[in-house]
């Protein structure tokens, strides 16, 4: 039990890493964004999709789950178009310490669509973000426009992922993947194809981009998702999320040692990103002492009903 532990601890910090590598993939591809999204986007539902033959799984699907994937699918999309937009605008090292936002987003998300009161600890914490982020933005202005688009990339990526944590009690994890994927590609091969962005040449890529974008839609995008989920029967909410937490920090560092001086900023920049990092984490420890708390409690309740019957 321990080894198996140890074992799907270290795949996740595996992912993880593979997680972070994907700006470093997102900058090195002399696509736009767009173009880009659409490839990382119909790579992965080809390889998604080979993985379902493999696996002999249905992919039957209601109309009710084609309007809900189809929304997500789009936010999903438009979420990686800005994501890449802030990386190509700026840097991996912005993009990535401004996405970190993106959790607190989701608590502000979350009350809405779970019905629940806003906490105002998550109001604070979410202020201490917004110092961290001010400090980056004064002291690195000609970033901005990517600090920008890197906020609306973290509040999309911060809408699906609350959206599909309501989805995943009802819907096969690996199909909620597959077909919003699917019809997020749909979305951006519309979107280029009326705005006559399918050109002659829009296939006719560099050598080295065909094999990065297959190395961020097979690696980084199918395999990271399917395997994400099988790490996360054996390993608690809590250690996966501070293992995520990691992603930035792996990304940075290997930005630095790929790309050099591009990635060396202000030392304010890394106080700002300490300050955001630093609540993200407080913000999980927080939430996760809450959560053990409430599962005492509701055995305790539980335990009292046995007694009294």
């Amino acid at each position: 039990m321990l080894e198996s532990r140890l074992k799907n601890y270290l795949l996740l910090h595996l992912i993880v890493f593979i997680w972070g590598f994907t700006a470093i993939l997102g900058a090195l591809i002399t696509l736009e964004a767009i173009p880009l999204v659409f490839f990382r986007m119909s790579l992965a539902v080809f390889f998604i999709f080979l993985f379902f033959l493999y696996k002999k799984k249905s992919f039957s699907l209601s109309k009710k789950e084609v309007l809900k994937f189809l929304f997500t699918g789009i936010i999903i999309a438009i979420h990686w178009i800005f994501f890449f937009k802030a990386i190509k605008v700026s840097n991996v090292s912005v993009a990535l310490v401004t996405m970190s936002t993106g959790a607190f987003f989701a608590s502000l998300i979350e009350p809405v669509l779970f019905r629940r009161k806003v906490k105002l600890l998550e109001i604070f914490l979410g202020l201490l973000v917004v110092v961290g982020l001010y400090i980056i933005f004064n002291f690195e202005s000609q970033y901005q426009l990517g600090i920008i688009y890197a906020l609306i990339s973290a509040f999309l990526a911060a809408l699906f992922s609350v959206l599909n944590g309501l989805f995943v009690k009802e819907y096969d994890a690996n199909t909620i993947s597959l077909y919003q994927l699917f019809f997020g590609t749909v979305f951006v091969a519309f979107y280029l194809f009326f705005s006559g962005g399918f050109k002659s040449t829009f296939f006719n890529l560099p050598i080295m981009d065909w094999v990065y974008l297959a190395i961020l839609s097979s690696v980084c995008t199918a395999y990271a998702f399917i395997v994400s989920v099988k790490v996360m029967k054996y390993l608690s909410p809590y250690t996966v999320m501070l293992t995520i937490n990691l992603e930035p920090i792996y990304a940075i560092i290997l930005a630095l040692f790929i790309f050099g001086d591009k990635e060396k900023m202000n030392p304010e920049f890394y106080f700002g990103a300490f300050i955001v990092f630093g609540v993200v984490l407080l913000n999980g420890i927080i939430k996760n002492k809450s959560t053990i708390k409430q599962k005492f409690q509701e055995r305790v309740k539980s335990k009292k009903k046995l007694k009294f019957i």
